[in-house]
């Protein structure tokens, strides 16, 4: 496994649906996770019974974690923000997703590079208070800095300790924080 590319991919692809959900109508949005939340399954289930299917195959091999179940990481982001989208505005949706895409991608990257103090659960301090500076900016260019800061920082704790996959959980405490303070 190659994190670097993997937190990457995570990195363009979180954006690019947070960009969906911003830009298409909420059914279609609503359509397209439940498609991909069904099919997403369906592929998992095929490949850990030992399938091999054409460019899903190698795409898991090379950027899933050993330990995790194939495509893990995915069905969590598009569960977490399929039911997002149930509960919330769409723009907070949108938001929370540009949340998790950032926060997620740049806690593990700088956490890997320049992380020496571990504080929790093998995370670093140096990748948490990036990660929070990073998406904290990000946001207040859509949102007031204070709920931007407030938001990031409780989506930067809640990557830290969570026992939960951070994908499921970070889309839903960013929305419920936003939908607060907004």
């Amino acid at each position: 496994m190659h994190e670097s590319l993997r937190q990457l991919v995570h990195l363009v692809f979180g954006l690019g649906i947070a960009g969906f959900v911003f830009l298409a109508d909420r059914d279609l949005v609503f359509a397209a996770l439940a498609l991909a939340l069904f099919a997403g399954f369906i592929l998992s289930d095929a490949v850990s019974r030992g399938y091999t299917i054409p460019v899903v195959s190698p795409v898991i091999a090379n950027l899933e974690r050993r330990d995790a179940a194939p495509g893990k990481g995915a069905l969590f982001f598009t569960l977490g923000a399929l039911f997002s989208l149930v509960f919330f505005d769409k723009e907070i949706v949108f938001l929370s997703l540009v949340v998790l895409s950032l926060l997620d991608s740049v806690t593990t990257l700088v956490g890997i590079r320049f992380g020496r103090t571990r504080i929790y659960n093998h995370k670093s301090l140096e990748g948490t208070v990036a990660g929070i500076a990073v998406t904290a900016a990000a946001l207040a260019l859509f949102v007031p800095p204070a709920p931007a800061l407030v938001t990031a920082a409780a989506a930067g704790l809640t990557e830290l300790v969570s026992p939960v996959d951070d994908n499921l959980v970070i889309p839903v405490v960013a929305c419920l924080v936003l939908t607060v303070l907004l």
